[in-house]
């Protein structure tokens, strides 16, 4: 899975979730805003710089792992599907630091909230298990600059689900992203890391850009639950949604182990694993941990500087994940490849371009409406 935080719905295109909504959340935040003020300004860059990094790096490094796991003996999709989100008990510590007195019920009944973490549990079931095929199919390099197509429909299901309106920045950065995504799919130079033929990396294509697709509805659906059906998005309430959904996507993960037989070979793929037992426990462990990790960064750069400054280094994860990639391992740097990147990069660029203006016009609405 790429995506600028990872499994979260604070990256929404919404222009209202990159302000605090009530003025419950904005009590919550002053109270904490209150503590950061209280920061010298060079322990606030500290932290900001800190932010960013673990943001942007905990993307690379958890696709970095994901493919290391595979390239070492590792063959479990279930288990790679699994580390995606069973890192979620960390997003409890930030969940714990904000005030103890911040309500978190909404408008919606319990057994509402129940359907709406079960069907997009399951969705980000699906959807991991779909990342980690394409993964499997694909080096670490194709399947990031494939995973950018998710800007992509995420404008698309903006635009459908929850009224965006269609840019001239919006479209520019379609048009540069698939292109970059076209490029790739018919790179005649590039083989499956698994060594099949050309048609196994073209289904690993493929199924990368549905696992992308997936996980752009999911993200308009959870915007679109917390707007007509929630109608409460603080920052306590977006963290429960990351953390129950995630627990469902667990299950399913463990339930897909043991009904497909998987869990029979963990022992035997831990003992064949070519690093060792101790690396093939790190190397799983490295991955859920990054997964989350990248979670707790964004909601951080969010207390620390704002939702738009968060979405935006986050989206450039986009850029340094297959680069990344091309430097660990050693994959091969098609003439494909380059062309690429270099649609991609502006692809990104005006991406987020387009969410910095996005960002402006809001907050001109809510200072001409507090004048």
């Amino acid at each position: 899975m790429i995506h600028p935080i990872v499994n979260s719905p604070l990256n929404m295109d919404e222009e209202e979730s990159f302000l605090l909504k009530d003025e419950e959340e904005e009590a919550i935040s002053e109270e904490v805003l209150t503590r950061i003020m209280k920061l010298k300004r060079s322990q606030w860059w500290i932290f900001v710089f800190i932010s960013i990094f673990f943001l942007i790096s905990a993307q690379a490094v958890a696709v970095l792992l994901g493919r290391f796991y595979y390239d070492q003996g590792g063959n479990s999709k279930w288990v790679s599907t699994l580390v995606q989100t069973v890192g979620f008990p960390i997003l409890y510590l930030p969940l714990c630091l904000l005030p103890a007195s911040s309500p978190t019920w909404s408008s919606c009944s319990f057994k509402t909230l129940v359907w709406i973490y079960l069907s997009l549990g399951l969705a980000i079931g699906l959807d991991n298990l779909l990342y980690s095929y394409g993964l499997l199919l694909l080096s670490a390099s194709a399947y990031s600059l494939i995973c950018g197509t998710q800007l992509i429909f995420n404008a698309i299901f903006s635009y459908l689900i929850n009224s965006e309106k269609i840019t001239f920045w919006t479209v520019m950065s379609v048009f540069f992203l698939t292109i970059s995504a076209l490029v790739i799919a018919l790179d005649d130079d590039s083989d499956s890391p698994s060594g099949g033929s050309k048609w196994i990396y073209v289904i690993g294509c493929l199924l990368t850009l549905l696992a992308s697709l997936i996980y752009s509805l999911q993200l308009s659906l959870m915007q679109f639950s917390f707007e007509k059906i929630i109608k409460k998005e603080t920052f306590a309430m977006v963290l429960e949604m990351q953390i129950y959904t995630s627990l469902v996507a667990s299950c399913v993960s463990v339930i897909g182990l043991f009904a497909s037989g998987e869990w029979k070979m963990l022992r035997r793929e831990m003992e064949e694993f070519h690093m060792g037992h101790m690396s093939y426990v790190l190397t799983l462990a490295g991955t859920a941990v990054s997964w989350q990790l990248g979670s707790v960064s964004a909601v951080a750069l969010i207390f620390l500087v704002s939702s738009l400054f968060s979405n935006l280094i986050g989206t450039l994860s986009l850029i340094v994940t297959p680069l990344a990639a091309l430097a660990v391992f050693d994959d091969k740097l098609t003439v494909a490849k380059i062309v690429a990147i270099l649609f991609a990069i502006p692809g990104v660029a005006f991406y987020m371009y387009t969410n910095y203006l996005d960002g402006l016009k809001v907050q001109r609405e809510r200072d001409s409406q507090a004048d």
